[in-house]
């Protein structure tokens, strides 16, 4: 990928692990927004998710660090540092540093994965993340669907690919065709803009013959700044999808994608079957050839659009400015963006 002039470092909520990486009393390194950072889970089960150094004498508390409780203890002097990043003991002296504080990050745990809001300026969350069941107009839940973890999710580290894109995949109806070999090109119902979490959906099917004029299915999705997308697919097999991309560094993010198949009539529970498998595999096979060409493309601006991609790409790019550190400062209006 030609490196894109776009920051890496957005405001929103991205995905750093699945919450079953993290068990209660684990200290997970990991590297984000050119941060190293650990995430830890409290004796409680509630993680928390820290700048990796101790404010002591910078020793790392992913090398050696220890859960004691409620607490993150270093390895190198023993201080100990709550949930909120806050110096609670010195083992050998009478009271706490209150003047020192490990940078924290706000977490949600939803939808089997774990979040965090980053914003340059330490700003607080100003929307949530989307609950993948919840905030779809049907009464579905996670029990009438194969358990995703770990058989049905994919993970590239490591690849040079800004969130961006894929959000920009979403309002591309003709890459459909030629990527994914859909019988015809999908049929835009709904384009929102208007707010930090936008909602796109769409008509379209895979099967051989189908056309849009008879085409009894399609996908909805909802779009929660650039780093968390949740999808739901209706009128197909049944399955909701979770495509997430966290910025590294400058230069690199982590994809991962979470696929929940709807279980057959007449089962109830248990893991995913043969044919869960089957059909996650199918779904995650369509992602990866977009990460093919995500991973090698140049971000065009200005793109030479058609006429008919003009008003889909217009409004996404503007709509995405807001998330970016020299962007507006609130969210995008409505204008001529809601639905299409």
């Amino acid at each position: 990928m030609a490196r894109t002039p776009l920051s890496m470092e957005p405001t929103g909520w991205f995905q750093v692990a699945w919450s079953a990486e993290i068990r209660v009393g684990a200290v997970r390194k990991m590297k984000y927004f050119g941060r190293e950072m650990v995430a830890w889970r409290s004796a409680s089960g509630v993680v928390a998710v820290f700048d990796a150094y101790c404010e002591h004498l910078g020793a790392h508390l992913g090398y050696g660090g220890r859960v004691d409780g409620e607490n993150l203890v270093c390895p190198f002097h023993g201080w100990e540092w709550n949930r909120d990043g806050r110096n609670v003991c010195i083992p050998y002296e009478k009271h706490p540093n209150k003047g020192r504080r490990i940078r924290s990050y706000p977490v949600v745990e939803r939808n089997e994965a774990v979040w965090i809001w980053y914003d340059v300026e330490g700003r607080p969350p100003t929307f949530d993340v989307p609950d993948i069941f919840g905030d779809f107009d049907d009464d579905r839940t996670a029990d009438d669907y194969y358990p995703p973890i770990a058989a049905a999710t994919l993970f590239r580290e490591g690849l040079e690919i800004h969130p961006q894109y894929i959000m920009e995949n979403g309002v591309d109806f003709a890459h459909f065709k030629f990527v994914h070999k859909t019988p015809f090109m999908p049929e835009f119902t709904r384009h929102d803009f208007s707010g930090p979490v936008s909602y796109v959906d769409f008509t379209i099917a895979f099967d051989e013959g189908a056309t849009l004029e008879n085409a009894t299915s399609g996908v909805e999705s909802i779009n929660a700044g650039l780093g968390c997308s949740v999808t739901k697919s209706w009128g197909m097999v049944d399955n909701r999808t979770m495509p997430a991309v966290t910025p590294v560094d400058d230069h690199t993010s982590d994809v991962r994608f979470t696929v929940w198949i709807g279980r057959k009539p007449g089962e109830e529970s248990g893991p995913i079957s043969d044919y869960g498998k089957t059909m996650a595999d199918f779904v995650i096979e369509q992602f990866e050839a977009d990460i093919e060409i995500w991973a090698h493309q140049r971000y065009s601006d200005p793109p030479a659009l058609s006429r008919k991609e003009h008003q889909g790409f217009t409004a996404l790019r503007a709509w995405a400015t807001q998330f970016y550190p020299d962007g507006p400062t609130t969210p995008v209006g409505a204008g001529d963006r809601k639905a299409m």
